[in-house]
């Protein structure tokens, strides 16, 4: 069916190339004719014209215009003369003069009819005939727009150096038309032929699709539309396995899903897993469901990006682990585990690659999950970047003063001064590497440590409001405002630091599901009694909770970042935060727009309404604060 396809389109393409050649030929006749026709007119007029420029310089010697308005019989024998000229074909041959207005009028009318009185005023094209008058050249006007006549033939006047008249001589004549109408029907059949020949292509390309649709088909996984075991088989016997690293992944405990959810719960994490994971990697690499919960990508690389796998892998891992899965009332998170092969070109085939790749995934499994493995992590990959901090790695962080804050500016999206900060918690390791929040927090999530660590973070960032006299915010759950041993403390916070508490801004974020909310209101509102601000973090991407606009006062929405970095690529993410911008104006409430990582997506960001800017296009977070406006 393939080659069959191929005969066709070469068939009638031929046909095409055929039909198009006569029918340019056809054209090309078409304007030799007409092209024929105007130089016979042209060729003529200009005798005519000479002949009326040797009588007109025989006859006068000096100023035409007072020559033949003084001398009535003068002019009388001249338009006579030219009257002789006159055939069918040349209707009207007349001079102009130019008033001193730049009008053209009559001097002499040599036409059999429609004869024009002297200094009759007529209405002609200033452009061209104020073009003779100044070149003292003739001209060419084709009258595309005058139903009966075709060309008009100029050329000046000239006594003394200087242009004192235009003789003009129109042609009319029938014969383009003739042509015209003559090549038509042929004109006629070639567009038939064209639109039967159209009418097959689309027909071949209908089936071109099909075959193409139904080729895709064989090759795509209908849950995840990853490619499948199907199209692995191909692969592997065309790729270049020297330009690609492989990744085996395999989502954690992914049975446990199945088990307690049910399948079609599970259906949804492979196919969101999935979707993170395609706008997670470049459209170089493939992504392949190998079987189950795993899946095998190709990662596209040049010889100089050893570690790109692996820095692909952790951008994949933390995706997903950020990633809050909900569906009806069942809210879940989930994690991926991964091994990779960085160098499958030293290996017999590229099926022990592969499996060498799968190896490495179990030993991450088998380290505890959500990590990824390759095999030059011995070698390259620092210790602590992969490295889950555990309860007591966090206890010994607090207890040497090993917990710091980095901050992070936000900008006012008009003057781009900065207005405020975030306070972000940071473990610093005992070899100076830094531990980000992710890979302690869901560790201590719910332990004592956990209320100790945010008890210390509220100290560190009122001691450096009252240093610097900066709005800071600060990140909570929404479990924390109603967990009453974090409630507490927040208050007894406030209350060490109530001439500063209005400096303070506190984030919840959005993708927890509002519960107790009896007492999370009460809560929120004691806390605003301070003069803290609050903001709804992460918003967009989350749970949306919409009615906490109606229960509380909110002063600031802070939009997901996923939303904002694609702003710039993503027609729905445009829009998305185009609806939100809209509805915090109509609220009334502070707009900031994170991830703002470039100069096109602030742009966008500042056309839309949004009011205030975080990210690293701006500042990326650093222990020091930076210098700008400092008034809460």
């Amino acid at each position: 069916m393939k080659h069959l396809a191929k005969i066709y389109a070469l068939f009638f393409i031929s046909i095409i190339i055929a039909i198009a050649y006569l029918y340019i030929s056809l054209t090309q006749t078409e304007n030799i004719l007409n092209k024929n026709i105007n130089h016979l007119f042209i060729t003529q007029a200009q005798e005519f014209a000479s002949n009326i420029q040797r009588h007109l310089h025989t006859r006068i010697t000096n100023n035409l215009y007072n020559s033949i308005k003084n001398d009535p019989l003068l002019k009388k024998e001249l338009e006579e003369d030219m009257t002789l000229l006159a055939t069918n074909n040349y209707k009207y041959i007349y001079i102009l003069y130019k008033d001193s207005e730049g009008d053209f009028r009559y001097l002499l009318d040599g036409s059999k009819e429609d004869k024009g009185e002297l200094d009759e005023k007529l209405n002609v094209d200033k452009q061209a005939w104020n073009e003779v008058y100044t070149s003292q050249k003739p001209k060419v006007i084709y009258q595309n727009k005058l139903e009966n006549l075709w060309v008009t033939y100029l050329e000046p006047v000239v006594f003394d150096g200087k242009t004192q008249a235009i003789i003009a001589i129109d042609f009319s004549t029938n014969l383009p038309k003739d042509v015209q109408h003559a090549t038509q029907p042929i004109n006629h059949i070639f567009l038939y032929i064209f639109i039967a020949i159209f009418i097959m292509l689309l027909i071949l390309l209908y089936q071109t699709l099909l075959n193409f649709r139904t080729k895709q088909d064989a090759i795509t996984d209908p849950l995840t539309q990853t490619y499948n075991r199907n199209y692995l088989r191909d692969l592997l016997k065309n790729i270049n396995i020297a330009k690609y690293q492989i990744i085996m992944l395999d989502i954690d405990h992914f049975k446990y899903v199945n088990d307690s959810y049910g399948h079609k719960i599970g259906d949804n994490i492979l196919s969101d897993v999935s979707s993170l994971i395609k706008n997670t990697i470049r459209n170089d690499d493939i992504f392949i469901r190998f079987g189950g919960e795993e899946f095998l990508l190709f990662i596209h690389r040049k010889n100089t990006q050893e570690m790109l796998a692996t820095q692909i892998a952790q951008r994949i891992r933390h995706t997903i682990e950020e990633k809050v899965f909900t569906y009806n009332n069942i809210t879940l998170k989930v994690t991926v585990s991964m091994g990779i092969t960085c160098a499958p070109e030293h290996f017999k085939n590229i099926s022990d690659a592969i499996k060498h790749a799968d190896e490495l995934l179990y030993i991450a499994k088998r380290e505890g999950r959500n990590r990824v493995v390759s095999d030059t992590n011995a070698k390259e990959i620092p210790k602590n970047s992969t490295k889950t901090f555990n309860i007591n790695d966090v206890k010994d962080a607090i207890e040497e003063n090993r917990l710091i804050c980095h901050y992070q500016a936000i900008f006012c999206a008009q003057t781009q001064k900065v207005i405020k900060y975030e306070a972000l918690v940071r473990i610093v390791n005992k070899d100076g590497s830094m531990v980000y929040p992710n890979q302690f927090l869901p560790n201590i999530i719910h332990t004592n440590l956990y209320n100790q660590m945010t008890k210390m973070i509220l100290d560190i960032v009122f001691e450096k409001i009252k240093q610097n006299k900066v709005s800071i915010s600060v990140n909570l759950n929404f479990s924390d405002i109603i967990n009453k041993a974090i409630f507490k403390l927040i208050i007894e916070e406030l209350e060490k630091n109530k001439d500063v508490a209005p400096w303070l801004t506190i984030e919840l974020l959005e993708y927890e599901v509002l519960e107790a909310e009896h007492s999370f209101i009460n809560n929120i509102k004691t806390i605003q009694s301070y003069g803290v601000k609050i903001s709804i973090d992460d918003f967009g991407a989350g749970f949306a909770n919409y009615n906490v606009f109606q229960i509380l006062k909110i002063d600031t929405i802070k939009i997901d970042g996923s939303l904002i970095k694609n702003i710039d690529t993503s027609e729905t993410s445009y829009k998305i935060v185009k609806s939100i911008a809209f509805l915090t104006h109509e609220l009334g409430i502070e707009t900031v727009a994170e991830f703002v990582h470039s100069l096109e997506v602030y742009k966008i960001v500042k056309e839309l309404g949004i009011t205030k800017v975080q990210g690293f296009y701006f500042a990326k977070p650093q222990e020091n604060l930076l210098n700008g406006d400092k008034t809460p």
